[in-house]
């Protein structure tokens, strides 16, 4: 067949068979998309269709469809969202006076036929029903079910057209428009996830929706899928968007349409602003393959290029290396204007959102740190898909725990996050730090849903105390053996969604014989305490005596359990003449002595000496010594005259 007659066919066929090559698929692709979309700049409006191709894989007859219109979340400030953020989220807000801040989503028509576009066809356009599942708020719209009138059978694929129009709302939190850039995401009809019975934590005998409310501070949950989108823009817009470019037609109007895909993810977003500057570079994988990375970076921030892209490869070459492969070609890195901040540090499949400012000094390694970050969640919140509504600490907590691993491992353990005039702070230490340092880090769990945890904590809970206790949970059973708990988990369940259960059940097969059952049978007792609860770990060393006996000394070494949280502890004690000896403590009395005969006495003693225990509140009063040193105060002294020093340096340039 000649390429003319190639060509027509393609055109004649929508361009849908001939576009791509087929793939093997990598995931259930449950539900797989379709979409057409424009957008008006100037009435920042979205005019779009899509066809839905979804397939029942419970065994249940599925008589209602639910779908997320997320864009509703900024209609007005009566939804869900706005009534929890209060127009405020992330140090922006939204002008509740300005008609053209606020954003939402329309369903125009329905249409669902049966055996994915071969049988029959019910109208259901008019039929969709506003549902508040989560807190019966009658004037929340970010939830519909449609009714049906036949069942979709198990087994059976459905086609669902619908025609939308939305409004994008101007930039506060996470999509809409700021100015000439846009950043669109959570923008169509979204379908939720049906869990049939055995999947996370459905038991009961037939399946249920989970399709919950836009909140504040959660984030998302999907099926996965295959999506082919085309995207018609003004000619000089440049666009960014999930998965790849097939091709792109101008038109005499001075718009062009670009024909983007994606295979394998949950979601979709894309980007456009006549402002960007592209930079283009390739990973390549040491065993062969590579991934295509693109960054959108503002004019004055294209100095940074090279920052962005060494924190991606960092990111890539270590979760390669260490979880799992990245199994898509390209990534896309934007970097929003600073007017646009509300959308900056956030994650779509195959396309992040960074963020930095004009003139940041390379000792601040913020644009690092939200790169790397934001890269992780391809793992956590696209290829194992964890429900972020109810378990967002399975998506935000592992990614900050392997954030500072990264972080720590690029740019040094102490120095990652901040090395500038002396002062210096890494990447895994903040992290604790945000924790410990809670006015009551007992305030609750890790674990439930978002909107439900405690107000104003959803960001310490979620991401700074599942990476302290992450990092403790690996003090505990050794690097090696968390990579390969971290490795297993991401290998099992990678397109599956996981919940808790899956997690632990796999720390419990791993960490009990790698310790050689150290800590016991398994490890229930510290999720108990670290997820499930909110017990705070300090473990001090209180108490060193030592009395002349014989040759030798009696000596004693009491560590108290200040905190309700009860972990195993490591206690190093030194002698005068230099010996050592290492002591080990369940850490579950009150209190406890240890009695030592040795022929020389005790000169100091340090209560988890390697630091296992990181979510230990307060490591200051670990070690207690005999003989006090002078060499901390006169480093800190040292450290306050240099800061003096510069202080008023600076104050000196000022005037």
């Amino acid at each position: 067949m000649n390429r003319f007659l190639l060509f027509l066919l393609a055109c004649l066929l929508g361009g849908e068979v001939l576009a791509f090559k087929p793939t093997q698929p990598l995931s259930p692709r449950i539900a797989n998309y379709q979409i057409d979309v424009s957008l008006d700049p100037a009435t920042k409006r979205l005019t779009g269709r899509q066809t839905l191709r979804w397939r029942n894989t419970s065994n249940d007859p599925i008589t209602e469809l639910q779908f997320h219109l997320y864009l509703n979340a900024f209609r007005n400030e009566k939804s869900t969202f706005m009534r929890e953020s209060g127009g405020q989220l992330r140090g922006d807000y939204i002008d509740k006076d300005d008609k053209e801040a606020w954003g939402w989503i329309d369903l125009l028509s329905t249409r669902l036929t049966h055996d994915g576009g071969a049988g029959t066809t019910e109208n259901l356009t008019g039929k969709a029903q506003f549902i508040q599942p989560d807190d019966a708020n009658p004037d929340d719209r970010t939830v519909v079910r449609i009714p049906l009138n036949t069942p979709v059978r198990p087994g059976e694929t459905v086609a669902i057209d619908m025609a939308f129009r939305a409004k994008l709302p101007k930039i506060f939190a996470r999509t809409g428009f700021s100015r000439d850039y846009f950043l669109v995401g959570q923008w169509f009809p979204k379908i939720g996830v049906y869990e049939a019975p055995g999947t996370r934590y459905q038991t009961g005998p037939r399946g249920r929706w989970n399709c919950h409310q836009f909140h504040a501070h959660s984030e998302f949950y999907a099926d996965f899928g295959v999506y082919d989108v085309r995207i018609t823009t003004p000619a000089e817009y440049i666009v960014g968007a999930t998965g790849q470019l097939k091709n792109e037609t101008r038109t005499r109007n001075g718009l062009k349409a670009q024909h983007w895909h994606a295979d394998d993810v949950v979601d979709f977003a894309w980007t456009a602003s006549p402002r960007y500057e592209v930079v283009e570079d390739t990973w390549t994988r040491p065993s062969g393959g590579s991934v295509r990375i693109q960054l959108l970076m503002q004019p004055e921030h294209r100095a940074q290029a090279d920052r962005h892209l060494h924190a991606v490869k960092a990111s890539l070459s270590y979760f390669d290396r260490v979880l799992g492969r990245y199994p898509y070609p390209t990534l896309t890195v934007v970097d929003p204007p600073i007017h646009a901040s509300g959308s900056a540090g956030m994650e779509y499949p195959t396309f992040i959102t960074a963020g930095t400012s004009w003139g940041l000094p390379a000792g601040v390694r913020a644009p690092e740190m939200v790169t790397v970050h934001e890269f992780g969640h391809q793992y956590f919140m696209q290829l194992l898909a964890s429900n972020e509504f109810e378990e967002a600490w399975l998506d935000e907590g592992f990614n900050q725990y392997f954030e500072g691993r990264i972080m720590d491992e690029t740019y040094g353990p102490q120095t990652s996050q901040v090395d500038l005039f002396g002062f210096r702070m890494g990447d895994m230490e903040s992290s604790r730090d945000s924790y410990v340092r809670l006015d009551n880090p007992a305030i609750g769990p890790s674990f439930g849903n978002t909107w439900q945890l405690p107000d104003g904590y959803y960001g310490v809970l979620t991401y700074s105390k599942t990476a302290t206790w992450l990092r403790t949970l690996e003090g505990l059973v050794g690097r090696k053996a968390m990579d390969e708990i971290m490795r297993t988990y991401f290998e099992r369940w990678q397109f599956r969604h996981p919940n808790a259960q899956n997690f632990i059940a796999i720390v419990n097969e791993i960490a009990p014989a790698r310790t050689r059952f150290r800590y016991g049978p398994d490890m229930n007792w510290f999720f108990d305490q670290v997820l499930y609860g909110d017990k705070v770990c300090d473990y001090e060393l209180t108490k060193i005596r030592n009395r002349k006996q014989g040759t030798g000394y009696r000596s004693t070494v009491q560590v108290t359990r200040r905190g309700d949280a009860q972990m195993p502890v490591d206690v190093l004690v030194h002698f005068e003449d230099g010996n050592e000896l290492m002591l080990f403590w369940d850490g579950k009395a009150r209190t406890q002595t240890f009695t030592l005969n040795q022929p020389s006495a005790v000169r100091w003693a340090i209560a988890d000496p390697k630091q296992k225990l990181y979510i230990d509140t307060n490591l200051n009063n670990n070690s207690l010594t005999l003989a006090p040193s002078s060499a901390p105060a006169a480093k800190y002294a040292a450290k306050m005259l240099f800061w003096v020093q510069n202080w008023m340096q600076w104050l000196a340039w000022l005037f």
